[in-house]
């Protein structure tokens, strides 16, 4: 399997200088990754980075907590977007989940949907925070809200992707709804369990090291 282009080849960390992203997009040229995602105020040098080389550039949104305002989020999407974005990862409220506020919890997603248009939007729910009746609900929520991909998690909270997750939103979402894995995934073995249990994508910050495990064991 060409792992390689399951990835989003990701760097987030709030420390990360200019060096880090160049570092980053040169890695992503030199092992063919799927996309490079980082915060919005480094996607017009990405933009740079990567011209010519097909990698997509992808941008989080709201990150990581998702408590702004709905209209903070859309201008940082339009914004991303006029910078070189070409999907959208945002954090959902789950402030507002965990009050049952439905009605704002759909609002604050397809507003942000509506605002990039064409641009594939993935909704990070951030598993970690969640029992399995908010998970199904948060995807029934996506699903009306015709979003391209659920994203497990940002990364920054107590734990990151489980398979009993991706499973839970795969059996949700069936085919309609993509699905990103990602926190903690570091070496191929893992990746590939999560792409045998719905995943459609992979987010890390361990690109390389995967394919490096998938060479040592024979199986890239």
């Amino acid at each position: 399997m060409n792992i390689s282009k399951y990835i989003d080849h990701t760097l987030l960390k709030p420390t990360a200088t200019e060096r880090d992203i160049i570092n980053l997009c040169e890695e992503a040229i030199e092992h063919n990754f799927y996309a490079v995602c980082v915060n919005s105020g480094y996607v017009a040098l990405v933009k740079q980075l990567l011209q010519g080389s097909g990698i997509k550039i992808v941008s989080v949104i709201g990150f990581p907590f998702g408590g702004m305002s709905t209209e903070a989020k859309v201008f940082e999407a339009q914004k991303a977007i006029e910078d070189g974005a070409d999907e959208i990862d945002m954090v959902i409220n789950l402030g507002f989940l965990k009050s049952k506020n439905y009605v704002l919890v759909f609002k604050d997603i397809r507003d942000v949907k509506l605002a990039i248009g064409r641009t594939p939007l993935k909704v990070i729910i951030e598993i970690s925070e969640l029992n399995k009746n908010e998970v199904i609900k948060i995807c029934d929520i996506c699903m009306d809200a015709k979003v391209d991909f659920i994203k497990t998690s940002t990364g920054y909270s107590k734990a990151g992707a489980t398979l009993t997750a991706v499973k839970i939103i795969k059996k949700s979402v069936r085919d309609d709804i993509k699905i990103k894995a990602s926190g903690g995934i570091r070496d191929y073995d893992t990746a590939i369990k999560y792409i045998e249990a719905g995943a459609d994508r992979i987010g890390t910050s361990s690109g390389v090291d995967i394919l490096n495990t998938s060479l040592s064991s024979n199986t890239y």
